[in-house]
C-alpha cells in the first residue's frame, strides 16, 4: 500500500504568491547592483569625452634646444589612459628646460622628452663629409660614421665604424664658388663615452664618411 500526496496542482487548489517586500535583500541587492552599473556607465562615458590641454611642437625642436612656451601651441586631446606620457599645460615647462631628443613639428610634448641641459647624454659634433648625403635626409634621421685613420703620406687606412646609427641634428649642403654642391656639413650627435674617439680622429685629420641607416632607431 503506497501513500500518495495531492499537490496543490493536482487537487486544483490555487497557488498564492506573496508581494515582494522593500525588506527583502534579494530585492535590495538587485537594485544596489542596478546602481552601481549605471554610476559605472556614466564615469565611464565621461572618462572618454575628457579632454586635457597638451603642449605641441609649433616647429622642429632639436636635441639640446631651450623649450619655451614659445615653441608649441596648445590643443585640446582625449588621451585617456596614456595621458602620464605627455606634459599637460596645467604643469607648466619648467625653467631652462630642454629637449632630450627629437621633437617633431606637431607632435605632442613627450614627459620624457624634456630635462634639465646636465640630463643629455649626447652632444652634437659638426663633421664635413665630400659626398652629400641621399636627397631628403634631414633632423632625426640615423647615419653610421667610418673613419678612415691617416697612413704615411697622403694614404689613408682602410675605413673602421665608429658611430652606428647616431641621431643627425642638423645638416646643411655647401655650395661652392660655381655653383655646384662640393660638400656638406652634418651635426651629429655622439654619446660622451664616444666623443674622444671621434674628436681624436678629427684632430689627426682622419677621412670621414658618413652613410645613412635607415634601419637604425
Amino acid at each position: 500500500m503506497s501513500l500518495k500526496i495531492d499537490s496543490p496542482a493536482s487537487t486544483g487548489a490555487p497557488v498564492r504568491l506573496r508581494k515582494p517586500s522593500w525588506k527583502d535583500p534579494r530585492l535590495l541587492v538587485g537594485i544596489l547592483l542596478v546602481c552601481v552599473s549605471v554610476v559605472g556607465v556614466i564615469a565611464l562615458v565621461e572618462s572618454a569625452n575628457k579632454t586635457v590641454a597638451i603642449y605641441a611642437a609649433r616647429g622642429d625642436l632639436p636635441v639640446g634646444s631651450e623649450l619655451t612656451e614659445e615653441d608649441f601651441r596648445i590643443v585640446p586631446v582625449r588621451l585617456g589612459e596614456v595621458e602620464d606620457s605627455y606634459r599637460m599645460v596645467s604643469e607648466g615647462l619648467p625653467e631652462n628646460a630642454v629637449a632630450l631628443r627629437l621633437i617633431s613639428a606637431g607632435e605632442l610634448l613627450p614627459a620624457s622628452g624634456l630635462g634639465a641641459p646636465d640630463a643629455l647624454d649626447r652632444k652634437p659634433v659638426g663633421l664635413t663629409i665630400e659626398d652629400p648625403l641621399p636627397a631628403g635626409t634631414a633632423t632625426g634621421d640615423r647615419v653610421d660614421v667610418w673613419v678612415s685613420p691617416r697612413g704615411e703620406g697622403n694614404g689613408f687606412g682602410a675605413p673602421e665604424l665608429l658611430l652606428e646609427g647616431a641621431e643627425i641634428y642638423d645638416y646643411a649642403e655647401e655650395d661652392s664658388a660655381l655653383g655646384a654642391t662640393s660638400s656638406a656639413r652634418v651635426f651629429v650627435l655622439v654619446a660622451d663615452e664616444t666623443l674622444p674617439a671621434l674628436l681624436d680622429a678629427l684632430s689627426n685629420e682622419a677621412r670621414i664618411a658618413v652613410v645613412v641607416n635607415a634601419g637604425a632607431q
